[in-house]
C-alpha cells in the first residue's frame, strides 16, 4: 500500500463524515421541530430509541434481503437498494437530533438562537466518534428509533 492508497482511504472517510454533518444540517434546517423532538426523545430515553430502531430495522432488512435474493429482475434489486438508502437517510435524519443534543451540551457564546450552530458542533463531535466504527450502527439505530418515536408523537399531537 503506497501513500496514494492511504490518502484515498482517509479522504473517502473524511468526505463521508462531512456528508453526514451536511445531511444533519440540512435536516435541521428543513425540519427543525422534528429534530427538536428527536433530540428530546434520544436525550430522554436513548435505550428505548435504540430498541425501537432495532425493532424497525430487523423486518426491513429481512424483507430487503428476501427481495434481493428471490428477484432476478434488476428493477426489484434497484428497489431493494433504494430502500436501504432510504432507511439509512431516515436513520441519519433521526441522528440529527443526537447531533443537536450533543451540540447543546457544548454551548458557545456565538450561538444565540441559531440552532444550526449547535447541530454543526454536535455533528462534528458525533462524526469524530464514528472513527471507532462501533458507534456508527448504534447511533443510526437510535436515530431511527428517535425518528419513529418523534413522528408518532408529532402525529398524535397534530390530530388532537
Amino acid at each position: 500500500m503506497n501513500l496514494a492508497d492511504v490518502f484515498t482511504v482517509v479522504l473517502v472517510i473524511v468526505g463521508l463524515l462531512t456528508v453526514f454533518v451536511g445531511w444533519w444540517l440540512a435536516v435541521a434546517g428543513l425540519f427543525p421541530q422534528l429534530v427538536e423532538r428527536c433530540a428530546e426523545r434520544i436525550g430522554g430515553a436513548p435505550f428505548k430509541c435504540f430498541f425501537v430502531g432495532l425493532g424497525c430495522i430487523i423486518p426491513l432488512v429481512a424483507g430487503m434481503v428476501v427481495l434481493w435474493r428471490i428477484s432476478a429482475n434488476p428493477g426489484f434489486r434497484l428497489l431493494s437498494l433504494s430502500l436501504v438508502i432510504a432507511v439509512i437517510l431516515a436513520a441519519l435524519a433521526g441522528a440529527a437530533g443526537l447531533a443537536l443534543r450533543i451540540g447543546r451540551g457544548l454551548p458557545a457564546s456565538a450561538d444565540g438562537d441559531e440552532a444550526w450552530r449547535r447541530v454543526r458542533r454536535g455533528g462534528i463531535v458525533l462524526a469524530i466518534t464514528y472513527g471507532t466504527i462501533v458507534l456508527l450502527p448504534l447511533t443510526l439505530l437510535a436515530g431511527l428509533g428517535a425518528l419513529v418515536l418523534a413522528r408518532s408523537a408529532g402525529a398524535s399531537t397534530a390530530t388532537t
